[in-house]
């Protein structure tokens, strides 16, 4: 099965919302890995902060498959589709990687650039998997996280524990 790494954002009553898609997350597709909870500034337009996080999995379902089960959570969570593309969220879920695969797969563009363009996608990726290597660059994260410009975002920790057997 190919671990598959996802990006989950929020600005919108943003603990419920993670809280809730991680749980969702855990049902659908079984253990986690949970990286830290990073708060970053709104990028692209003024709001209030996102928190952000990265999550390793594993599946055997396809992409197209995946993309269908992860829309179902952001709806879940109040997610409202047709808004600008940068713009306040419930819930935000992106494919970051499947696999080593390459190229545009059912829609979706792999590895997704924003891997290698926000801090709070990259640092939070490198944490968990600082090993493993980009598809294209075939660069380790922690590697890639070493070398990017930390004076380009702004981001910090946040006190956030997830347990699986919390009550929801």
């Amino acid at each position: 099965m190919p671990r598959v790494y996802l990006s989950l954002g929020s600005n919108i009553d943003r603990e419920q919302n993670l809280r809730g898609a991680l749980r969702d997350l855990e049902r659908l597709y079984g253990d986690l890995l949970v990286s830290t909870v990073y708060e970053s500034e709104a990028v692209g337009f003024d709001g209030d902060n996102f928190y952000n996080l990265v999550v390793g999995l594993d599946t055997d379902k396809t992409i197209g498959e995946l993309v269908a089960e992860l829309r179902a959570v952001e709806d879940a969570h109040g997610r409202v589709r047709g808004c600008p593309k940068f713009s306040a969220r419930t819930l935000d879920i992106d494919i970051l990687t499947y696999g080593n695969a390459c190229g545009e797969i059912d829609g979706v563009q792999l590895p997704r650039d924003e891997i290698l363009k926000n801090a709070f996608v990259l640092q939070p990726l490198a944490d968990i998997a600082p090993g493993d290597r980009h598809p294209e660059t075939v660069r380790p994260y922690a590697e890639h996280w070493e070398a990017y410009d930390h004076s380009r975002q702004k981001l910090w920790p946040i006190d956030f524990t997830f347990d699986s057997d919390e009550e929801q």
